[in-house]
């Protein structure tokens, strides 16, 4: 094969290799991003009879029965200052508190009392469906600060509380 034909094969070998890359990375930039994947707020977890339950496993949502604006917002701030995971945070216009309250179907829950312990003698745990993820908390216009909450709290029975999702 003389030189000016090989100049000639290796030169159509690169262009056509040159056009597969080009074809190839054309489709790869027009392709669609893959879609994000949510991770949830909290899962629930078991929590065995004894075992300490700390505020950074519990998820706290927040929401505001007051007149005053940024309530619900503010006291997560402080929950989470405390250590506490946060969940969501609304608004709860129709709902009659006047300081706060817990809304849980589990009043003896180790999640439920370790946060009722941060909101105050005049907590109210009411047993219904809470709003939002985690631990349901309504503050009413009294409501002012936090307590000086526990640590932790023991669980006295086996229970599953909503906790961060462990990476």
């Amino acid at each position: 094969m003389s030189q000016a034909m090989r100049t000639t094969v290796t030169l159509v070998v690169l262009g056509a290799l040159l056009v597969v890359g080009a074809v190839w990375g054309w489709h790869a930039t027009m392709e669609p991003l893959p879609a994000k994947v949510d991770s949830p707020i909290c899962v629930d977890t078991d929590v065995a009879a004894g075992e300490k339950v700390f505020p950074q496993q519990v998820v706290v949502s927040v929401y505001n029965a007051s007149q005053r604006e940024g309530l619900a917002g503010r006291t997560m701030g402080l929950l989470t200052d405390e250590g506490f995971v946060k969940g969501q945070a609304g608004n709860a216009a129709k709902a009659k508190v006047s300081t706060a309250a817990i809304w849980t179907t589990d009043p003896e829950s180790p999640d439920v009392r370790l946060v009722a312990s941060y909101l105050g003698p005049d907590v109210d745990i009411e047993r219904r469906d809470g709003v939002g993820v985690g631990v349901t908390v309504v503050v009413g216009d009294d409501f002012k600060e936090l307590s000086a909450g526990r640590r932790a709290v023991r669980a006295t029975d086996d229970a599953q509380i909503c906790s961060p999702p462990v990476s």
